[in-house]
């Protein structure tokens, strides 16, 4: 017997085709990461985390699919800005893999160790990130084990890393997030109280 719970459903928020440009091609970096900062942004302003991500075919710029951190408001820890976007694009292109193609994870922070086992698996050929990892963790996000060689493993496997692409701005919506009160939810942080 397969219990009630056992059909999960995520959906991308209905702000986002309202609030976000998703049809201008994102060529350069820069319009990439202002892409995922303002998801970050714009999804703190909803009630969610401050963390945004894309997933962009890189040599036509198109904007494949959007995520943004969900873990709260759709009750699951998986929910990451990172692994949203891979989900939502892979069922887009239908495929399990975007092996074979031009596709780049636009992520506004360096990967948790969650995300970043889904960024290698999933096959993109490149991540771009804003925020340091240090940057999260400054506000009490705990990022899991990590190796600190992590930039070095994903380019021997093929996946390019650019690291602190907006950062200032990345950084910001973080800070923001922090002094607005925001949830730190892992379930390592510091018990307050």
């Amino acid at each position: 017997m397969v219990p009630e719970a056992a059909c999960v459903v995520w959906r991308v928020p209905e702000w986002i085709a309202h609030e976000i440009d998703l049809t201008s091609p994102r060529l350069d970096d820069t319009a990439k990461m202002r892409l995922a900062v303002d998801l970050a942004a714009r999804n703190v302003a909803h009630g969610g985390g401050p963390f945004g991500a894309a997933i962009v075919d890189a040599e036509s710029g198109r904007v494949v699919s959007v995520g943004a951190n969900w873990v709260v408001g759709q009750r699951s820890s998986l929910l990451h800005a990172e692994v949203a976007a891979i989900v939502f694009a892979q069922a887009r292109i239908g495929s399990h893999t975007f092996a074979g193609g031009s596709y780049e994870l636009v992520t506004s922070s360096e990967p948790c160790a969650q995300c970043l086992g889904a960024a290698l698996w999933s096959g993109v050929r490149r991540i771009v990130c804003g925020a340091s990892v240090r940057d999260a963790e400054a506000i009490g996000f705990d990022e899991g084990p990590r190796r600190d060689d992590w930039v070095a493993q994903l380019e021997s496997r093929g996946v390019g890393v650019s690291l602190g692409v907006l950062q200032p701005e990345a950084r910001a919506v973080l800070v923001a997030y922090r002094d607005g009160g925001g949830v730190i939810y892992n379930p390592f942080a510091p018990k307050s109280g």
